[in-house]
């Protein structure tokens, strides 16, 4: 009896153990799979915040390639130059930054990592390419701003040289003008009485009332700068009144002297021809002259060329 007993108390002993030794099994199963579990779960959350990761920095390399894109083109406008390239490489950043931005609610797989990472290496070496040839346009402007900054310079002593010349030219012509006037030199004035016989006033007055014409005699002075051409020689005769003669029927008229429409007595038209040429005016009043001072002046071409005086008493 004592020796089944002792038999059953060792089988339940091999049974405990037995059942000690399964759950050991089994609680280091479970331990084994639930660290297999976890080491899953801890790669799983690795590999999404790598994902993260990648993601968060391929959105800054996009945006960073967006404010690079934009100061370019602001270089362009600032040198008065558009290219609609850069608009359509911004509006394909914009797109791509959207789509970026989206796989914070979705998957960014590596597909999509390999897909963008590529992109943003087009985009940056776009960007450098740009870079530059904007470097070379701002070589260009400065070289041709120089240029032109050279030939302004130029320029305005070109214009300060031909303002100078002009003003030398004018200068030059109004001498030229003033050399070419003729004068009329040795002025003789007589009277004619209705016989026809002439006195000259030698130290002596004219009897107005035995006055029937005036002649009034002179030479054209040697001028080597006027133009041997035909010149109109106009005579005042000015009467102690102060009145210049003026008759239409008898050939007078006006003329322009500094600026001002001026009344002739009488017009002769010659041929200058530079010879110390006499030159003679008979004028006819038609009518008793006045007793007084009378005076004769001369012009040419607008100018007073010869002047004298005369008494009728």
């Amino acid at each position: 009896m004592s020796e089944s007993n002792s038999e059953r108390d060792g089988n339940r002993k091999l049974l405990v153990v037995g059942l000690i030794i399964v759950l050991l099994s089994i609680n280091g199963i479970l331990f084994y799979m639930q660290h297999q579990t976890k080491k899953k779960i801890d790669q799983q959350d690795e590999t999404i915040r790598l994902k993260n990761t990648e993601l968060e920095d391929r959105i800054k390399q996009y945006e960073a390639l967006k404010a690079d894109f934009e100061r370019q083109s602001q270089e362009l406008q600032g040198m008065g130059l558009t290219n609609d390239s850069l608009q359509t490489k911004l509006a394909a950043l914009d797109a791509d930054l959207k789509k970026l931005r989206s796989f914070r609610n979705t998957s960014f797989s590596l597909a999509d990592q390999r897909k963008f990472k590529q992109r943003a290496a087009n985009f940056e070496a776009q960007l450098k390419k740009k870079d530059e040839e904007i470097a070379r346009l701002k070589e260009d402007n400065e070289a041709l701003y120089g240029e032109n900054t050279n030939l302004k310079t130029t320029q305005n002593q070109l214009n300060d040289t031909i303002i100078t010349v002009k003003r030398n030219n004018q200068a030059l012509s109004q001498k030229v003008a003033i050399a070419s006037r003729l004068e009329a030199q040795n002025i003789k004035v007589t009277t004619i009485n209705q016989k026809g016989k002439e006195k000259e006033d030698s130290d002596e007055e004219f009897r107005a009332k035995r006055v029937d014409k005036i002649k009034v005699a002179f030479r054209l002075a040697k001028n080597e700068v006027a133009e041997k051409e035909n010149k109109d020689i106009m005579m005042r005769l000015i009467e102690p009144d102060g009145a210049a003669l003026y008759n239409l029927s008898t050939g007078s008229g006006t003329f322009m002297v500094n600026g001002q429409e001026t009344f002739y007595t009488a017009k002769r038209d010659i041929l200058f021809d530079n010879s110390g040429q006499e030159v003679s005016f008979i004028y006819s009043k038609g009518g008793p002259y006045k007793i007084g001072q009378h005076t004769i002046e001369l012009y040419a071409e607008g100018n007073l060329i010869g002047k004298t005086t005369f008494t009728l008493k």
